[in-house]
C-alpha cells in the first residue's frame, strides 16, 4: 500500500469506525470544554495492561479526587491505590503518580510538558504515552503507536517494520501529517472491532481490497 492509496481507504475506515467502539482516552479527551494534558498524562499510565473500560472508571474516580496535579500531589499512595484499583500494578502506578505530580510541580511550574523530549524525562513515560499528551492533550502533531497501529500498518504493507518505535519513525517519514493526530484513535477501535491479531474479520472490512494482509494466515 502506498500513500495514495491511503488517501482513498481513510474515508472508509472513518466511516466504518463510526460503528466501532472509540478509546476511552478518545472521549475524555474530545469531550472535555478544554482539553487537559495532566488528565490525559494520568490516563495513560493507568491504561497500561488494563482494559479500556476499567480505565475509564478508575480514572474518573480519581480524577473527582483530584482534578489538578496540585490537590493530587497531595493524595496518600494508599489512597490513590484504593481509588484506582483494580487497574493492572495499581500500587506501582499509584507511586508513580505521585513521584510524577512531584516532578510536574518542582521541575515545571505544575504542568505537563508539550513537547516530546521533556515529556521523556518523565519517569515510566514512554513514546506511546508522550505522543498521546502531545496529540490528545494538545492537539499537536505526533504519532502514537500502540501494538494495533503497529500491526495494521505494517499488515496493510504500507510500513515494514518490526517494533511500535521502528513503526512511529516510519510513519513520520511517510504519513502526511494531517492524519497524524486521528491515527490512533481509528486503527485502535478498527483493530479491536475488525482487524484483530488474530483471525480478523477481513470479510467485514470496508477496506478489504486494499490491503497486502501481510503475515495473515487465516481471517474470517
Amino acid at each position: 500500500m502506498d500513500t495514495q492509496t491511503l488517501y482513498k481507504l481513510w474515508p472508509l475506515l472513518k466511516k466504518q469506525v463510526a460503528g466501532l467502539d472509540v478509546p476511552w482516552l478518545e472521549i475524555m479527551a474530545n469531550q472535555s470544554i478544554q482539553r487537559d494534558p495532566f488528565k490525559v498524562l494520568i490516563s495513560c499510565i493507568l491504561s497500561l495492561r488494563t482494559q479500556d473500560k476499567t480505565t475509564g472508571i478508575a480514572s474518573e474516580r480519581l480524577f473527582s479526587l483530584a482534578p489538578d496535579v496540585q490537590t493530587m500531589s497531595k493524595l496518600p499512595v494508599k489512597k490513590i491505590e484504593k481509588t484506582i484499583y483494580p487497574v493492572g500494578f495499581y500500587k506501582v502506578k499509584a507511586r508513580r503518580i505521585k513521584e510524577l505530580c512531584h516532578v510536574l510541580i518542582k521541575d515545571y511550574d505544575a504542568k505537563v510538558p508539550d513537547e516530546l523530549d521533556e515529556l521523556l524525562k518523565l519517569k515510566g513515560v514512554g513514546r506511546k504515552t508522550a505522543n498521546l499528551v502531545i496529540t490528545l492533550g494538545y492537539k499537536k502533531p505526533g504519532i502514537c503507536v500502540d501494538t494495533h497501529v503497529h500491526r495494521i500498518t505494517n499488515r496493510w504493507g504500507y510500513v515494514n517494520t518490526k517494533t511500535p518505535e521502528k513503526t512511529e519513525f516510519a510513519l513520520r517519514e511517510k504519513l502526511p501529517q494531517k492524519y497524524w493526530l486521528e491515527i490512533n484513535g481509528l486503527l485502535v477501535a478498527f483493530g479491536q472491532g475488525v482487524c484483530r491479531p488474530i483471525s480478523p474479520l477481513c470479510s467485514r472490512c470496508d477496506i478489504n481490497k486494499y490491503c497486502e494482509k501481510v503475515g495473515v494466515t487465516a481471517s474470517r
